[in-house]
């Protein structure tokens, strides 16, 4: 019979309808940010101070390396949340304590004191400070250096600063040549250029 429902006309429906219906429900349940504004103004100065603008790169945070991190917190890292927010009160409190005032408020060179006690493991009264400083130097390095599809990386400005011509199908025989500055292709290995998930 011609109005028969086929067997597998039933199956495929039936799997189309529920992942649209997840793929639905997790957009309308996704929220903006998993970090306040005022965390991720501190973990801006932070990795500011990891990577600071100079003449050959903008800064971190004006690279998307806070988008980065932000994201993967709401993503693949949603476990680590709680402590990395942990970690940033810490890091705050610390610097009330050895500087006399919040991070975001100190000079350059009373950041850089701060980091550099987390980072040595001398930070008193913050016992996890040198795991928490080479988690977001990890995180900072993925976020400068990584495909721009993730949020970081911001107008190539890493691969830029690295010489990092992008990722290639293919290369000219004269790419291949030693010597020679190859010509960046800015894209992601995901698609045009960046544009985060």
């Amino acid at each position: 019979m011609a109005d028969e429902i086929s067997r597998r006309t039933v199956i495929v429906g039936a799997a189309i309808v529920p992942v649209a219906a997840l793929a639905a429900a997790a957009q309308t349940a996704a929220p903006s940010s998993a970090l306040s504004d005022s965390q991720l103004r501190l973990l801006a100065a932070i990795v500011d101070r990891i990577i600071p603008k100079d003449e050959l790169s903008p800064s971190a945070s004006e690279s998307g390396v806070t988008v980065y991190i932000n994201r993967s917190l709401w993503d693949y890292l949603a476990s680590e949340k709680p402590a990395f927010v942990e970690g940033l009160e810490m890091t705050d409190a610390f610097a009330r304590r050895a500087q006399d005032k919040a991070f975001v408020d100190l000079s350059a060179e009373k950041q850089d004191a701060v980091l550099t006690a987390m980072d040595k493991g001398a930070a008193e009264g913050f016992p996890n400070a040198q795991a928490f400083f080479n988690r977001v130097h990890r995180l900072t390095l993925e976020g400068m250096f990584g495909d721009p599809y993730y949020g970081g990386n911001k107008n190539f400005a890493g691969w830029d600063l690295i010489k990092y011509p992008g990722p290639r199908l293919a290369t000219s025989l004269d790419d291949q040549k030693m010597g020679v500055e190859i010509k960046p292709v800015h894209r992601s290995a995901y698609g045009g250029g960046e544009h985060g998930h």
